[in-house]
């Protein structure tokens, strides 16, 4: 589906970098409300009366819809107009931020989760596409990518930062309600810096029948995986869920191939730079949310770091990632997307492996910090390059599919990846314990295998990449 605004998108704003500002800023506060909640867990679970178990879930009720619904959130914008669809998607995610400092309760906060995810899954693809528009060709786009893919990294780690920040000054409600005074200023200044949506008239349909097939899936293989640690991966309710999901998968695949207007035009997959860079993106994903989740109750429940010391103790990963996210269209420009991501990725392996080494009485100083400034030099690059690669090469009618596509990868990785790491790490301490361990260092080794898992997710994106991907993308 195309726009006519599509054809002239340099007219869409007199001052584009301006306009890039704003939509960068409401991307990265998507991409924090996926992190941001980690170090909040543990005291938001005692304010609501949360079962530990279902703390993983307050991530996972956000990235599910998020990542289910982001392929109808591209199409939408590609039929109704792109700037339409990121401010109602905006003033959604508002809303639903502000329910959820609200909430007096678990399961109002988890619906309120959802909503959020559900509007993010219109902001995200509407806000891509408006950048493709205003950048079409060159190295202006290589540039504004390269902001964009900083953007999606800082936002994962300054989630750590700022969520023990807010928490530890003003509770956990504060991560949640941070999001309604810098949604408010992008919403009301977006209009004013890229004009209106000119679409051109379609009746194709919406392909709501696969939205939900390909949501429901999703859901039944994580719900899947989240009960393996009480009842076992051979429990027939465990066997149910995954047989439904798959399924449902399978059901999804049908539906786009024989749809009219599909969610998944799959010609697009037929790009080896698009096929490739969105397996890395969720493998990365999964590895990247796995990741701050295991790491923030490591410090707090192993090493008994408070909210505070916790979020500060991200600051070395997140600079270095801001410092290599800078420097990485440079290396884009001279080696290519395929070898910049696979060298990041091996970066962001190794320093998850050194990490899976620091004990239940580690030193910040000695077992931290190195692990730390790896993973952050690793993660600066591969955002930056996988964003790349993810889009290299797509036309223009097909911005909101391929921004879409991308935004899915990385929320069902994001999904997908959290409950598998969360389910074995907590399957190692659990037995550990039950051995006689010490329960703390039960639980800290339980976490080194979590890092172990993300490590594992990272080697296995690298080699993909570097086995599909297209030797050099500009």
């Amino acid at each position: 589906m195309t726009t006519l605004a599509q054809s002239l998108p340099a007219s869409r704003s007199a001052s584009r970098w301006l306009a890039l500002a704003f939509l960068a800023l409401a991307q990265f506060l998507v991409v924090l409300d996926a992190s941001i909640v980690n170090i909040a867990l543990p005291r938001l679970g005692q304010g609501l009366g949360l079962d530990p178990s279902l703390l993983s879930w307050v991530i996972t009720a956000y990235v599910l819809p998020f990542g289910g619904l982001l392929l109808l959130g591209g199409r939408l914008a590609d039929r109704i107009g792109h700037r339409t669809i990121f401010l109602v998607g905006t003033g959604g995610f508002i809303a639903a931020s502000l329910a959820a400092g609200l909430s007096p309760n678990g399961g109002l906060l988890l619906a309120a989760r959802a909503v959020q995810g559900a509007s993010a899954a219109l902001l995200a693809p509407g806000a891509l596409s408006l950048l493709m528009q205003l950048f079409p060709t060159g190295q202006g786009r290589d540039k504004a990518l390269g902001i964009w893919g900083a953007v999606a990294g800082l936002g994962s780690v300054a989630g750590v930062l700022l969520g023990g920040v807010l928490t530890a000054q003003f509770g956990w409600a504060s991560i949640f309600f941070i999001n309604v005074p810098v949604g408010l200023f992008v919403l009301t200044s977006i209009p004013f810096l890229i004009g209106r949506d000119q679409v051109a008239a379609t009746r194709a349909p919406l392909d709501i029948p696969g939205a939900l097939t390909v949501t429901a899936g999703l859901v039944a293989i994580v719900t899947a995986l989240s009960v393996v640690l009480e009842i076992g991966f051979l429990a027939p309710l465990t066997l149910g869920l995954l047989a439904a999901g798959i399924a449902l998968l399978i059901a999804f695949v049908v539906i786009e191939i024989k749809s009219k207007a599909p969610l998944v035009d799959f010609r697009i997959l037929a790009n080896r730079a698009v096929s490739t860079g969105n397996v890395a993106v969720v493998l990365i994903g999964g590895a990247v949310t796995g990741l701050f989740f295991a790491l923030s109750l490591y410090m707090q429940d192993v090493l008994a770091y408070d909210a505070m010391k916790a979020g500060l103790s991200q600051l070395p990963l997140a600079m270095t990632l801001v410092l290599v996210a800078g420097m990485a269209p440079a290396a884009i420009a001279r080696l290519g997307s395929r070898d910049t991501l696979v060298a990041s990725l091996l970066t962001f392996a190794t320093g998850l492996a050194w990490l899976s080494f620091a004990p239940a009485d580690a030193s910040f100083l000695v077992h931290l910090l190195g692990p730390s400034l790896l993973i952050g030099t690793g993660l600066g690059g591969a955002f930056v390059a996988g964003t790349e690669l993810s889009v290299s090469g797509v036309r223009e009618a097909d911005a909101g599919l391929a921004s879409g596509l991308v935004n899915t990868s990385q929320q069902i990785g994001s999904a997908i990846g959290l409950a598998v790491i969360f389910t074995i790490s907590a399957t190692r301490a659990i037995a550990l314990a039950e051995a006689g361990m010490p329960p703390v260092e039960a639980l800290s080794a339980g976490h080194s295998w979590g890092f172990l898992t993300a490590a594992g997710l990272a080697l296995l994106a690298a080699a993909t990449t570097a086995a599909f991907g297209p030797r050099t993308v500009r």
